[in-house]
Formats: C-alpha cells, structure tokens, sequence
C-alpha cells in the first residue's frame, strides 16, 4: 500500500472510531414512532383541535342548563326634588332622598327553542368525533413519516456496511497485487488500476458514512433526541408480505380516517342547516325573578318574587331572506363534492401504491437472481484471471458489479417494505 493511500485508510479509520465513539442507543422502529409521535407539532396542534371541539360540545350541552343572573347597586344621590303624585300632599316639606339600594335575581330555563339546542349538541358532537379522526390521520402520517426516515436511515447503515466489506476485500487484493509487482509477476500498471479502484472504493465509504450521519441527525430531531445520538436500527421492520392487501374497496374506503372525518363534518353541516331553519320559530322559556329595594324615606320593596312564561320570535324572518340557512346548505354540498373528490383521490392513490408494492416485490427477486449472476461473473472472471486469459481490468468491473447487485439487493427489499408500508396507510390499514 502505498503511503497517500495509508494515509487515507488512517484518516477513513480514525473518522470511523470517533463517530461510533458517539452515544449510541438501539433505536426498534416502535420505539422511534412513540417519539415522533411525542414530539410532532402537527400533531400538538391536532389534539389542541379536539380540546377546542370537547369544549364546544361542554358549551353546547351547558344551553339545556337555566340561565340565572343577580345583580344589585347602591347609589348615593345629591339632593332630588321629589314631587308627590298624591295631590294631598304638597310639594314642600316631601322626603330628602339621598340614596338608593336595590338587587334583583333573574332565572329563565327554556322549554322550547325549535330544536336549536337538541341540533346544536348534535353538530357539536360530529365535529368533535371529526377533529378526533383527523388526529387518527395525522397520527398516521407521522408514523409513516418515520418509518420512511427510519428506512434512509437503515439503507444508509447498510450502504456503509456493504462498502467495508468491499474495502477490506480491496485491500487484501492491493496487497497481494503489490507483492507479485515486486517479483515481477504483475505489471505496475494494473497494481495501480487496483490501488485506484481501492481509493474509489474509500471515497465512496466516506461519502456513505458521511449520508450515514446526515440521517443519523435527522433522525434525532424527528424523535427529538440531542442531534449527537448515534441510533442502531433493527432491521426486523424488513418485512412484507406476498400478497397485495387490499380485497375489498368498500371496507378501505370506511377505514379512511380522514373520509370518515368528512362524513362527521357532512353530518354537523346538516345539523347546522336544522338549526337555520329553528331560526324562524318561536322560543319559550319559564322565567323567574325576585327583587328587593330600598329608598331610605320614601319606600321599601321585599319579597317581590315574579314567575311567568317568556316567548320570543324574531318577526323579521317573516320578510328577510333567511342567509344562515342558505350558507349551511352551500356548505352541506360544498363537503359532499370534497368526499366525493376524496373517494376518487384515495382509489387512484390506492391503485398507484398497490402497483408500486408490486414493481417493489418484483425488482427483490431480479436483484436476488443479479446477485447470484454477479457472485458467479465474479468467480469465473477470478478463475480465468489466475490463468491469464482475462486482465485485471476484467477483474474489477466484475467486482464492481458484484458490489452494486448487493446494495440493490438490499436497498431493494428496504423499499418493497416501505412500500407495503405506504399501501397500508392508503388503506387506511397502518399498525403502530
């Protein structure tokens, strides 16, 4: 090995030990979706939605409830002139009022009100159960989302991997290449075209370790984990089955989250036209009061209790044209045409990522049949270089490929997993 090339491998190897010298910790693809799913904003901002939907819902509940209200003054006053009704006393000599005290309690519970109340906690309801489906869908992506980060980062981990191995194999053929060059059993010429591809092979290991650590970080912030944990994935998640699971379009389309949320929002929208409608009729309710005041020399009120019935209708709807209700049917339609146009979008993304899964599984068993085809080319090529009826040039590039067919083969069963991965969530099928 000549003494730049050592250099290199030193300065490849030093590199190496300190990046594993890292706080490393192993990272199983379960874990590292309950993280993501701990520390992903969108998904705080999809709970707080549903925090804001249970509160609507409390509110809407909270109007079947009795309205009461108490309110009192004290009021200090300057000197009145206070003119009697009663003509049998005169205006002079009349009380000096210079102050007043009163309080009053109000209650009214409302026995009619067109279903406004009834509609309301209904619509209220649907959109609570909508903003829950919405945070099962964002869920869903952010699971997805790390999988897909936790696969870059375990075809990175094997990129580096399959280069070592390569290299060690590289160098070993550098070295023995070296010493027949010595006794005069190999041109100089071809130990260099060797030590060239070996400084190729060491380039591409520095590029991968350098991808490697790229995804490494950006892992760690998707988890939020400090950026310098060095994180071991399991390669377990490499898994998929042979057969395509979606066999029934309808029961995939009722386990779409976000259609279901549609359904809630469709439902609430017609509740709400209900409700527009209630507007034109009238409202009851059974009302209460009590009242007590005093005015210091001149009068003093107790136990002024007042029960009755109050019915309000809003006259006007006689003759305005009734724009609630108008606005709620054009929204009622508006996200039927966006569930239809969803049930569309899913179909076609359903049959985009059920061909892709199959392309996926197909290219596994080409790359497994060019790593067989690779390893033998190898062999035959090494036989008829130790017998001189092939050139060292023939020898590497038969190398190469061997290299390539085992990073496609790999990087290729990490895709057809991640694949079936994306079907089930088009499916509406995602476990985590």
């Amino acid at each position: 090995m000549s003494g730049k090339s050592l250099l290199a491998f030193l300065f490849t190897l030093l590199w190496v030990t300190g990046y594993a010298q890292q706080k490393a910790e192993q990272m199983p693809l379960s874990r590292a979706i309950q993280l993501s799913l701990a520390n992903n904003e969108q998904l705080r901002i999809a709970n707080y939605k549903v925090r804001t939907a249970t509160a609507n819902l409390t509110e809407a509940k909270g109007r079947r409830l009795p309205d009461a209200s108490v309110s009192g003054s004290y009021m200090r006053l300057n000197e009145a002139n206070i003119k009697m009704a009663n003509p049998g006393q005169g205006s002079e000599g009349g009380p000096k009022v210079d102050q007043v005290v009163y309080g009053m309690i109000n209650a009214s519970y409302p026995i009619y009100t067109g279903g406004k109340i009834r509609y309301g906690i209904e619509s209220a309801q649907y959109l609570e159960e909508a903003a829950r489906l919405e945070v099962h869908g964002s869920k869903d992506a952010v699971a997805l989302n790390t999988m897909e980060a936790y696969a870059a980062l375990y075809k990175a981990s094997m990129a580096v991997d399959v280069i070592k191995d390569n290299l060690k194999a590289s160098m070993h053929r550098d070295t023995t290449f070296a010493r027949m060059e010595e006794n005069g059993l190999m041109a100089r010429n071809d130990l260099l075209k060797s030590q060239l591809q070996t400084a190729n092979i060491r380039l591409a290991l520095m590029e991968a370790e350098s991808n490697l650590n790229v995804a490494n970080k950006n892992m760690d912030i998707l988890l939020g984990l400090p950026e310098d944990y060095l994180l071991i994935v399991d390669s377990s998640f490499v898994v998929y089955p042979e057969d395509d699971p979606v066999e029934d379009l309808q029961s995939v389309l009722s386990a779409r989250s976000d259609l279901q949320a549609l359904e809630y929002q469709q439902k609430a929208a017609s509740v709400m036209t209900k409700i527009t409608k209630a507007d034109g009729l009238p409202s009851i309710a059974v009302t209460g009061g009590y009242v007590a005041a005093d005015i210091p020399g001149l009068i003093s009120v107790t136990n002024a209790v007042n029960v009755g019935i109050g019915v309000n209708y809003n006259l006007a709807s006689l003759w305005k044209e009734n724009t609630g209700r108008a606005r709620a049917e054009a929204r009622e339609l508006e996200l039927q045409a966006n569930r239809d146009q969803l049930t569309d979008q899913i179909r076609m993304q359903i049959n985009k990522e059920s061909e892709a899964f199959e392309l996926a599984k197909r290219k596994v068993g080409l790359y497994e049949a060019s790593i067989i085809q690779a390893a033998e080319n190898f062999r035959i090529t090494k036989n008829k270089y130790d017998n001189s009826l092939v050139n060292v040039t023939d020898l590497l590039d038969a190398d190469v490929a061997l290299l390539q067919a085992r990073l496609s083969q790999k990087m290729a069963r990490v895709d057809a997993a991640i694949a079936y991965q994306r079907l089930l969530k088009t499916t509406g099928q995602l476990s985590y």
